[in-house]
């Protein structure tokens, strides 16, 4: 045979149909005549378009891999380059090669999934460690219920779009160098929904929802943080035409506490006694989540020390057990001493023998920029 349509392609014999197919779209955008006008690229085209009308049929392919004749195959054809009875199946490729495949047609529905909502709600930090019920006012599109989502008004339905008559787009024809091509947009008077409400819903305006204020009832579990989110399906905004609705965040916004601060499921507080206290020991009452505890402040504690109360911090959001409340001791020095109190503390160095304590010495403590600093200079 005088043409090797494989070759034609760039195709091997054994190329598989969707590799023929993607040989030819690639080629008809490169080949077209409406993106390359040279009369040479014209007659390029055509023979990729009957190599393809040939190669793309299995009966054609079948009688052309034996040597026959393919075009004997199907009663006849449209020649090279020719739109028979095969070349509408070639049309519709060089479509889809500059167009893609084209969109699911017909006309599109009034109901849709409504949009997701989101409240946020603050609690306090006790409601956050044992987990609490609230209930919220949440201000949302819901049905309406003068018509029931469906936008006509009572006694009245959607009717038939007269223009594009259900539809919902209208072709149009226009003449190119393949022959008559029609193209479909979506119909302008019932934007694509095939249908239209001459009366619409006066209490929605035919969109079948309206907005409401309901009250919602929510569940905090315990151990929830700044920032964690609640989500209740089905409870958010109505969709145009009383499509489904979307679902609802319930944000977390914890609320400070004036003694306690949350690390993770962590608490901690700090407690300021005297040097005494310090040196001899105390008990400190404190008012903990669980109720009144004594801190045990034991003799010789110096400032910086911490005193840890295991359980008594936030319940785990996940998993059981509680985290620990960190009890952080500051020492307070005294600035203003009478007397008397200056002759007791003297009188108790003397017999410490601190009159005139040497001190003990040490590097000091580098701040984050220091640190870095040394490290850029190799110190």
């Amino acid at each position: 045979m005088a043409t090797d349509y494989y070759a034609v392609l760039g195709v091997r014999r054994d190329a598989s149909q969707d590799e023929i197919k993607k040989a030819f779209r690639r080629l008809a955008r490169e080949l077209h005549p409406d993106v390359n006008p040279d009369p040479k690229t014209q007659e390029r085209f055509k023979e990729i378009n009957a190599a393809y009308e040939v190669l793309s049929d299995p009966q054609k392919k079948q009688v052309y891999d034996l040597g026959g004749d393919p075009l004997s195959a199907s009663g006849g054809g449209g020649g090279a380059g020719g739109f028979g009875a095969g070349g509408f199946g070639n049309f519709s490729d060089i479509m889809d090669a500059f167009f893609g495949n084209a969109a699911q047609r017909g006309p599109r529905s009034r109901t849709r999934r409504g949009q997701d909502a989101m409240i946020r709600l603050e609690i306090d930090l006790n409601e956050a460690a044992f987990g609490t019920t609230k209930d919220i006012q949440v201000d949302t599109a819901v049905v309406c219920n003068t018509c029931s989502g469906e936008g006509a008004a009572p006694g009245t339905s959607a009717q038939t779009c007269d223009m594009c008559r259900g539809r919902g787009e209208v072709s149009q024809v226009t003449r190119s160098f393949l022959g008559q091509v029609m193209t479909s947009r979506p119909c302008p008077q019932c934007q694509g929904f095939g249908t239209v409400v001459p009366t619409p819903c006066p209490e929605c305006a035919g969109d079948g929802r309206i907005r409401s204020r309901r009250t919602l009832t929510v569940k905090i579990p315990a151990g929830v943080d700044n920032g964690t989110r609640i989500q209740l399906a089905g409870e958010g905004e109505v969709g145009p035409g009383g499509g489904p609705p979307g679902d609802l965040y319930v944000e977390i916004h914890e609320l400070p506490h004036a003694v306690f601060q949350r690390r993770g499921d962590d608490l901690h507080c700090t407690v300021t006694i005297p040097m005494t206290a310090a040196a001899l020991g105390t008990k400190c009452p404190l008012e903990t989540l669980d109720g009144l505890e004594e801190i045990d402040i034991r003799p010789g504690t110096q400032s910086g020390q911490s005193v840890p109360l295991h359980g008594r911090g936030i319940t785990h959001l996940r998993g059981g057990g509680r985290g620990d409340l960190i009890v952080h001791v500051e020492v307070m020095t005294p600035s203003k001493l009478d007397a008397e109190q200056e002759r007791l503390l003297r009188e108790l160095s003397k017999l410490r023998g601190e009159e005139r304590p040497l001190g003990q010495f040490q590097p000091g403590q580098q701040g984050l920029f220091s640190r870095l600093k040394d490290a850029f200079n190799g110190r």
